[in-house]
């Protein structure tokens, strides 16, 4: 029997089983009682869905609370008249007469945690339930006493439309018919101890609103994405690989005076052609899940499912992708598992505990960047990421992801003083929790998108980052070389009278290069906060400014691992890095600038053109030192080597603006060396200084400890490329 109190907790949007008391209720046969509650409404009568009147709900004193026993069966399907406050009439569908939402099995895998593809059922889905159209809700709030759907279509009220608990999983459901894609909605939820707390955007959202403006925009679920063709090969380890790292709010502006964002379709019009003619592999964008504060970057995510609205909408990245790879570019995202903000509208505190994030502050909280940490520790917080990285892989076809922040979820310690952290349960530093979810997202991906490649951003020395789990190892393809560009750019910035007393800084790398499989990171992180652009780092007048990043740039291309380049860098962009501005375009109206992003593309084309240097990066037998030992004229000579044992390239850099005249070199075969990249060319402008008719012949003096050597005109801060003829 329905209780005042039954009908009093629906008034007030307590109660937590609405769809005991609102919807149909079986009298007797081909009797039911329909029950509802609509705010300002003035009457309401039950019809068919043809409009023939069924019956004339009757209010309930005192309330906005309509019953009546109708003469039909259960499963009959009916609609709801009704004449508003206002004078105004509408005829709707009941949603309370709609069955369940998420099937039995779904249900029991989202129970446990291994649901592989989540997004699949939770959040907003536009479908069809009995013959009518609507939009399924479904939301993981296991410790809520109640959750309502609030949007545009319900007044921001959550009297309106209370969900389903499933308590095998805790997530509720609700079937809204009308509602389609578009519509703009949030969960609204009380707590255990029936508070209302600040209605929270959905975690599974496909889309959302632009910021300042915090609701989840009902979206469709992208179809899955075939395999590109030759994008596996393109992404293996011997392919070659050079990455354009890219954040799009800030690569380019419209030119009107709005200085707006370009949209999806404009930065495919231009960014993709400009990566392709620089000879970029690859394109990385900063991350693009949709985030609150412009000025994290995307590093502080609220809508991991969700592409940024600042550019457009979903299908909009959609056709990024393709259009990237209709180009014969990858596309790699930046992919944040590592924290999340704790603005009130994100999964902070979400059902009125802590949820997504640990309780316990010394676990659960970032002090550098003020941000939460997930909890890895729970199934259905680990299967939302691991679904999450599926959904990128597969229903946009993406090519990578690359794993911001990995240090962090390493170690309970990081960034932590004694007595700030807490150890595991082995007494250990270690987070075991983050290490098994490391391990089980590059398993999922392997097996379900064997296309794709994960890069891990991980700053220490945690062993075998980049092997299979098989063998121990995290199971990314990639990772970042943290300590070599530490270390090379600590070296670049110092005056070249002093780099004869710090060469190790250099060759260092090569110590442990083939340790994993490394890609050389120039990335956004290094032209921020002060530490002012890959410009400003170099010593010298303005023309050795520029001749020390052509001379880094090509020691980088020649260097085993892959590469990755932040944008601007490729033209010597001036001023330090800023979100809200556009790059500094109109250096390349300089020549000098014009000349750095000219010798990129050639570094590009030659990478790509030549085996040799791409083709053995991660094992010891792709590299040979000439001499690493000639500190006192800052000189460093090695050779590269492909799979072709007759085929190999030798790269020699002069890291002082001496030109060194008749310097000999040890060479591995002789023959005759030509010079095929000069960084102090004239065309990238350089002083033009290179070894006479710019080839080399050797001579049977041996040097170095090879049978012949050459003599070679090694120009002023600069890095060459010979190739051998025999």
């Amino acid at each position: 029997m329905l209780t005042p109190q039954d009908i009093a907790l629906i008034c007030s949007a307590s109660h937590g089983d609405p769809f005991a008391v609102l919807g149909p209720h079986r009298l007797r046969p081909k009797h039911c009682s329909v029950r509802c509650f609509l705010p300002h409404a003035q009457s309401v009568q039950v019809v068919s869905p043809q409009g023939a009147a069924l019956a004339d709900l009757v209010r309930r004193t005192g309330t906005d609370f309509f019953e009546a026993a109708v003469p039909m069966a259960m499963d009959t399907p009916y609609q709801l008249q009704v004449q508003w406050a206002d004078g105004q009439h509408s005829t709707m569908e009941d949603p309370y007469r709609f069955p369940l939402v998420l099937g039995e099995m779904d249900v029991w895998l989202l129970g446990e945690g291994t649901h592989l593809r989540p997004f699949e059922v939770l959040g907003a889905h536009p479908s069809e339930m009995l013959g009518v159209a609507g939009t399924r809700f479904a939301v993981w709030a296991p410790n809520a006493s109640r959750v309502s759907v609030v949007g545009d279509f319900n007044f921001w009220d959550g009297r309106r439309h209370p969900m389903r608990l499933r308590r095998e999983c805790g997530v509720w459901e609700l079937f809204l018919p009308g509602v389609g894609a578009g519509a703009l909605y949030k969960f609204e939820l009380r707590s255990a101890s029936g508070q209302v707390l600040p209605a929270h955007a959905d975690p599974y959202a496909l889309q959302a609103e632009l910021r300042p403006a915090t609701a989840s925009v009902v979206g469709q679920l992208p179809a899955k994405i075939a395999l590109a063709s030759g994008r596996q090969q393109a992404n293996a380890l011997d392919a070659p690989v050079s990455i354009y790292e890219v954040h799009l709010g800030s690569w380019r502006r419209a030119s009107d005076a709005s200085g707006r964002w370009l949209t999806w379709d404009e930065l495919a019009d231009t960014l993709i052609p400009y990566a392709q003619d620089l000879g970029f592999t690859h394109l990385e964008l900063l991350p693009i899940s949709e985030h609150p504060f412009d000025g994290s970057w995307g590093y502080q995510p609220v809508g991991m499912y969700a592409p940024t609205s600042r550019f457009g909408d979903a299908a909009g990245f959609g056709r990024l992708v393709q259009r990237c790879h209709d180009a014969g570019l990858g596309l790699i995202l930046d992919w944040v598992p590592a924290h999340f903000p704790s603005d009130a509208h994100g999964l902070a505190n979400f059902d009125g505990t802590h949820l997504y994030e640990y309780a316990d502050p010394r676990e659960g909280f970032h002090q550098d960047w003020n941000t939460l940490i997930y909890n890895l520790g729970r199934t259905e917080v680990s299967n939302f990421l691991v679904g999450n990285a599926l959904y990128w892989l597969e229903r946009f076809g993406v090519d990578g992801l690359r794993v911001d922040a990995v240090a962090s979820m390493l170690y309970r310690d990081y960034s932590r003083k004694a007595g700030e952290w807490l150890p595991n349960v082995h007494g250990g530093r270690e987070n075991l929790e983050a290490i098994a979810f490391l391990k089980r997202v590059n398993e999922v991906v392997g097996e379900h998108c064997p296309h794709a490649i994960t890069l891990a951003e991980e700053s220490t020395a945690f062993p075998a980052v980049s092997r299979p789990t098989y063998a121990g190892g995290l199971g990314f393809h990639y990772k970042w070389n943290m300590g070599w560009m530490h270390d090379t750019l600590t070296y670049m910035a110092r005056d070249p009278i002093h780099r004869q007393h710090h060469q190790g800084e250099m060759t260092f790398g090569l110590v442990y290069a083939f340790n994993e499989n490394f890609v050389l990171p120039i990335s956004h992180d290094e032209v921020v906060h002060g530490k002012g652009s890959l410009l400003t780092k170099m010593p010298g007048d303005r023309w050795q400014q520029l001749a020390n990043v052509r001379a880094y740039l090509g020691y980088m291309w020649a260097h085993p691992g892959k590469k990755l380049l932040f944008m601007g860098c490729e033209f010597a962009q001036e001023r330090e890095w800023r979100h809200e501005h556009s790059l500094d375009w109109h250096l390349l109206d300089d020549p000098a600038h014009a000349g750095v992003q000219r010798l990129v593309r050639d570094l590009n084309r030659l990478y790509r053109a030549t085996p040799a240097l791409y083709q053995k990066d991660f094992v010891s037998a792709g590299f040979e030192w000439i001499d690493h030992s000639d500190a006192a004229h800052s000189v460093l000579s090695f050779v590269r080597h492909g799979l072709d044992a007759n085929t190999f390239t030798l790269v020699v850099c002069n890291f002082t603006p001496q030109v060194q005249s008749g310097y000999r070199l040890g060479v591995p075969q002789p023959g005759v060396y030509r010079e095929v990249l000069n960084t102090d060319s004239a065309h990238y402008g350089g002083s033009n200084v290179g070894t006479p008719l710019g080839s080399a012949h050797t001579e049977p003096t041996p040097w170095h400890g090879k049978p012949c050597s050459v003599r070679l005109t090694l120009p002023p801060l600069a890095t060459v490329f010979f190739e051998w003829k025999a």
